[in-house]
């Protein structure tokens, strides 16, 4: 011990002030197969203190202080032998010393088994904004001292008070539903002003302005309500999904406000906004300027753009992700603006937080247009000079391709035509069923409304979303027919589920408060999800599909234990089929069960109504 208390001096002949300092990673773990850490100091003034650690197995290898001098670096290793305890971070002036406890704890060893389980085709997530879905705490509405302290329902920018404890009280809620996890929108800290976007006031609710990194935001309950419902959410099966935000952070973020270093965001001469485009990244006729502009211009004014090239930025996104998943017990990282972020940073928090969980799923959100476009942001069988190692992304070609498929007539290249010809280029993917698919979110137009508020179209798109490979996931209330286009915004997407709080009218939780269509709407999802968590085909099955012909379109999902075949007939009136022509995947099948029904098909002659799309077992 002495001999590393006299080598920790060597090293950090650093002036320091210990006075309310604060330290990031708030703590760690030893037993972690990267044995190195960063530690990020962080003062209001100037570090003045020299810096010692001593702890046994714990081995300082450089102390540093940064460009801003309020902050300072400390590179260590953690041997494998070392034992769980506090270490003190030690600031010595004039032979005055000031002891910093740092917390080592012992990592779980049910990774991997009851937590951080990874999401895969057999899951159903159920994509939730906790402000928005109940509020179960009323204390936490509004917390003094934030810098935004409204609380108020009627106003559609504003904070509405739904929060963690909400979700928690309703997990039977997601299982009778068939959900097996839930993919919540940011729940970290947005102490964020007011921002003024077109002339509006709105808040952060959304929670994509990261104001500090080691807090869940108090006003959803706080760290100790979000281990709370997590560990309550793993006692009944279902997993846990965050959403990670590595491109930005709120304008308010406290590095945002003292930034540790000139390059900690990226710069430009003047404000310069991303340009939202993916093409340049991929073009191989593209320039540098327009590259540079997609993947280093600032998302919004408000939203400062991280530089991930800078090594202590990258360290420390990578370790935070690194504490949440196993602080918390994360199944699943969705990444949010994927492709906006520095390619080889993305690759090394990859490769980094699977290292670590085997069993992690990450994928990322890869808002594009095209198959090829999808595909790259991923592993893929593209021969291209960067290859991405993400396992999977927010699959945008196959949704517009069901939107079309349900909405459009039939025709050479339209209609169902547009969902065959995406699935058939699945090629490009190394793995297409680690591609989370879904048909609307908190950034797009409700299902409900996009179908023309047509139920046929869409107990159809639902049952493609469950039947078709990828992870799928459902947007809260679609189950209960919640509506709306995002007009003027994206908060009419994103009102709050009725029954979420004391005073609503009607709970929507519970059957006797839907209507007569909601409830059949929710009983078809129920029946379908239920079906499907039990069935070896849907859930990890291969798929075939037939060309589409006259606006029917048919698919089977099967493996050596069970077939099912998907037939969607999306024209206005009845059509006859003639099984024969899947000969090739029926062989040996005398009759079919519809899933939803009951009813059995013993004949290879049938006909299928008008808008319908019946899931069949074969037997």
């Amino acid at each position: 011990m002495k001999k590393i208390f006299l080598f920790s001096l060597l090293l950090c002949c650093i002036q320091a002030s210990a006075q309310s300092i604060k330290i990031y990673p708030s703590n760690w773990w030893v037993g972690m197969k990267n044995p190195n850490l960063q530690l990020l100091l962080h003062t209001a003034t100037d570090i003045t203190d020299s810096i010692a650690i001593t702890y046994p197995g714990v081995t300082v290898h450089k102390i540093a202080v940064l460009e801003n001098k309020h902050y300072a670096t400390i590179d260590l290793t953690i041997a494998p032998n070392a034992q769980p305890g506090i270490l003190q971070i030690q600031f010595i002036k004039k032979k005055k010393i000031n002891r910093i406890p740092f917390e080592l704890l012992a990592k779980s060893n049910d990774d991997g088994k009851t937590r951080v389980q990874g999401v895969r085709s057999a899951d159903l997530v159920y994509l939730i904004m906790p402000d928005r879905f109940s509020n179960g705490d009323t204390t936490n509405d509004r917390v003094k001292g934030m810098r935004d302290e409204i609380c108020d329902r009627s106003n559609m920018y504003a904070r509405h008070g739904g929060d963690l404890k909400g979700i928690q009280n309703h997990l039977d809620y997601f299982t009778a539903l068939g959900v097996t996890s839930l993919w919540l929108t940011p729940v970290i800290e947005n102490d964020m002003a007011l921002t003024d976007e077109g002339g509006t006031k709105r808040s952060t609710y959304h929670g994509y302005a990261f104001t500090d990194h080691y807090n869940i935001d108090k006003r959803f309950g706080g760290n100790k309500a979000y281990k709370a419902l997590i560990d309550e959410m793993h006692n009944k099966g279902l997993k846990i999904i965050q959403d990670a935000v590595y491109n930005h952070v709120g304008a308010s973020h406290w590095f945002a406000v003292d930034p540790p270093m000139h390059d900690w965001f990226n710069q430009w001469p003047e404000y310069t906004q991303t340009s939202y485009k993916d093409q340049p990244l991929l073009d191989p006729y593209a320039s540098a300027i327009d590259k540079k502009i997609s993947n280093e211009g600032w998302f919004t004014r408000f939203m400062p753009d991280l530089n991930q090239k800078n090594p202590v930025v990258s360290n420390f996104l990578i370790q935070h992700a690194i504490w949440c998943t196993e602080l918390f017990g994360i199944d699943g990282w969705r990444v949010d603006t994927y492709f906006y972020s520095n390619p080889e940073f993305l690759n090394r928090i990859n490769d980094a937080l699977l290292a670590e969980f085997p069993s992690l799923t990450v994928f990322g959100e890869a808002w594009v247009q095209t198959v090829t476009n999808s595909a790259y942001f991923c592993e893929n069988n593209i021969d291209v000079p960067f290859k991405h190692n993400l396992q999977g992304v927010t699959d945008f070609p196959l949704h517009f391709s069901m939107l079309d498929a349900v909405n459009q007539s039939f025709g050479w290249a339209d209609g169902v035509n547009k969902l065959y010809a995406t699935l058939g280029q699945d090629i490009l993917y190394k793995n297409p069923y680690r591609n989370a698919i879904f048909l609307d979110n908190h950034d797009l137009d409700r299902i409900y409304s996009v179908v023309g508020e047509d139920d046929n179209k869409l107990k159809t798109v639902i049952a493609w979303l469950l039947t078709l490979r990828g992870i799928p996931q459902l947007y809260y209330g679609t189950e209960i027919l919640m509506k709306n286009f995002k007009n003027p915004s994206d908060a009419k997407v994103r009102e709050d589920f009725p029954g979420g709080w004391q005073e609503d009218a009607v709970n929507k939780f519970n059957a006797p408060g839907r209507t007569d269509k909601e409830n059949e709407m929710f009983n078809y999802i129920q029946k379908l999800a239920t079906y499907r968590r039990q069935s070896s085909a849907l859930t990890n099955g291969k798929l075939m599909q037939y060309l589409p012909a006259d606006g029917v379109y048919v698919y089977f999902r099967y493996d050596d234990k069970q077939t099912i075949a998907v037939i969607s007939n999306t024209n206005k009136e009845a059509k006859s089929i003639d099984a024969t022509r899947f000969e090739e995947r029926i062989a040996g099948f005398v009759s079919a069960k519809n899933i939803i029904t009951g009813e059995e098909i013993h004949s290879m002659l049938f006909s299928v109504p008008a808008n319908t799309t019946w899931v069949l077992e074969l037997e």
